[in-house]
């Protein structure tokens, strides 16, 4: 027996295995489930009522979806280039940074012009972010794994630093908090009473046009060339490192986005725990979206569909809300699992003759 790569991945192969991994991490989550005394059917039906019951539920699901759209994508896109960008997270807190220094009225801006002001230098914010550890990878060979996993924790304790220092609110009693942003600064509500916010809109004409840039511009083809293969890549004449930087500007400036949706559009100020997470559920959503932008939308609002759901039946049946933390590691596994098996085959050698 031996393991030999696959000739060509059926396309059918291709998109059912993130559905197949997603409903073998919910059938396998039902075993923790039967063990708390829980009906698996009953709690997932609680979920289901937790995300479709109401108007609101289903808002909460897109807001909470909103931010994944942002990580998903700023993982998928530098993942297409094989730019492992795990920084998300920290870039998404620069990019919150950058949006409390602006919109809190510390600089004198025309009202007009501060929500577009926010967005350019929040999304800078986070681009930078990335960029420093491209420039490692490029100039000196850095592994980006680790420069942008352990930038996650510099920028963090800056965080800190700053929120008990210049951006701290002097209203705020002494909370590591920074002061709101102005009303002028924030992204319009999309329903009333309701928290999803215009930054969903940003979020799906960003995932539209990157499935469109990937998928039919020169741009696109040499992300995807250098992916496959960097070597020859150069040796066709693209330019390995200036795809790079562009992808990782892309990459960076999405992530931030992420940020400024969550200050600007939904709390209106910065705190440390901003963030559950999102950067990291990014990169979640991108392997389960097969690193394609149109499946990073429908991946978020799986991942969001879970957690809002387990919330919810959380409530209801006494069940803890970490079972939505389980499903997403678990389609996660699946999907690695899933991608290894779509590239390679079990070929059974007898007597000298191979059989598949």
């Amino acid at each position: 027996m031996r393991i030999e790569a696959r000739p060509s991945t059926p396309r059918a192969m291709t998109l059912g295995i993130p559905v197949l991994s997603a409903l073998i991490a919910l059938a396998l989550a039902a075993i923790p489930l039967l063990a708390a005394g829980a009906n698996p059917i009953a709690a997932y039906g609680e979920m289901l009522r937790g995300v479709f019951g109401s108007v609101f539920a289903v808002s909460e699901m897109l807001t909470r979806a909103t931010p994944l759209i942002f990580t998903g994508l700023a993982a998928a896109l530098a993942f297409r280039a094989r730019l492992w960008n795990i920084g998300a997270e920290g870039q998404l807190y620069l990019g919150a940074m950058a949006a409390v220094a602006v919109g809190s009225g510390a600089l004198d801006i025309p009202g007009l012009f501060l929500l577009p002001l926010i967005v350019v230098l929040g999304a800078a914010a986070g681009a930078a972010g990335m960029v420093v550890p491209t420039f490692l990878k490029v100039r000196f060979g850095a592994d980006e794994v680790v420069t942008t996993l352990l930038l996650n924790f510099i920028i963090l304790i800056f965080l800190q630093m700053m929120l008990e220092g210049p951006l701290q609110d002097p209203m705020g009693l002494g909370w590591p908090q920074s002061a709101p942003v102005l009303d002028q600064g924030m992204l319009p509500p999309l329903m009333d009473r309701m928290r999803v916010h215009a930054g969903l809109i940003v979020a799906l004409v960003l995932a539209v046009l990157a499935q469109f840039m990937l998928a039919r511009s020169v741009w696109g083809f040499r992300l995807r060339a250098v992916g496959e293969n960097a070597a020859a890549a150069r040796h066709a004449g693209i330019g390995v490192n200036r795809s790079l930087f562009g992808v990782a500007i892309l990459s960076g400036g999405l992530a931030g986005l992420a940020g400024v949706s969550e200050v600007a559009g939904l709390k209106g100020y910065l705190t440390a725990d901003l963030s559950p997470g999102f950067g990291y559920t990014g990169i979640v959503v991108a392997m389960l979206a097969g690193l394609s932008p149109a499946g990073v939308v429908i991946a978020a609002l799986f991942i969001a569909s879970v957690f809002v759901g387990a919330d919810s039946m959380s409530r209801a049946m006494g069940v803890s809300s970490f079972l939505a933390d389980l499903v997403v590691s678990m389609s996660l596994l699946c999907v690695l699992v899933g991608g290894f098996i779509a590239r390679y085959r079990l070929v059974w050698v007898r007597a000298g003759k191979a059989a598949r």
